[in-house]
C-alpha cells in the first residue's frame, strides 16, 4: 500500500487571473479575504520559505490544490474550504476542517494544528 499523503486545498481557483485577483484582495482588503490557509502560509506574491521547509520535513507526501483542481482531480465540489485531506488508495478523507484552519492566527498555530494531527 502506498504511503498516504496530505492534500491541501486552498478556497481560490487556479491560474493566473485568479492569481492576481488573489493578491489584489489579499493587499486591499485582508481581513475579508477567504482562504485562511492561503494568508497564513503564504507572503502577497509566494508561498513563505518557513512554510515551505516545514511541509518538506513532514516525512509524508503532499500534494497543494485549488479548489477548482479538487473538483476536477477528485470530483469534490460544495467542500467547506480551505481544508486538508488525507489523500489513501481509496480516495480523500476530510483530516483538517476549514473550522480547524481558520482558528490558526499564526503559522505557527497551523504548523502545530498538523504536527498533533500527524501525532495523533
Amino acid at each position: 500500500m502506498k504511503q498516504p499523503a496530505l492534500v491541501f486545498v486552498y478556497n481560490a481557483d487556479s491560474g493566473f487571473v485568479s492569481t492576481l485577483l488573489d493578491i489584489g484582495h489579499k493587499i486591499v482588503s485582508p481581513q475579508t479575504y477567504s482562504c485562511n490557509l492561503c494568508a497564513i502560509t503564504h507572503s502577497t506574491f509566494s508561498m513563505r520559505d518557513e512554510w515551505k521547509s516545514f511541509v518538506a520535513g513532514l516525512g509524508v507526501p503532499v500534494e497543494f490544490l485549488h479548489r477548482d483542481e479538487l473538483a476536477e482531480r477528485h470530483g469534490l465540489r460544495d467542500v467547506q474550504l480551505p481544508a486538508i485531506f488525507l489523500k489513501a488508495e481509496d480516495g480523500l478523507k476530510p483530516w483538517i476542517s476549514r473550522e480547524e484552519i481558520d482558528r490558526c492566527r499564526s503559522l505557527d498555530e497551523l504548523k502545530r494544528l498538523v504536527e498533533h494531527k500527524l501525532k495523533a
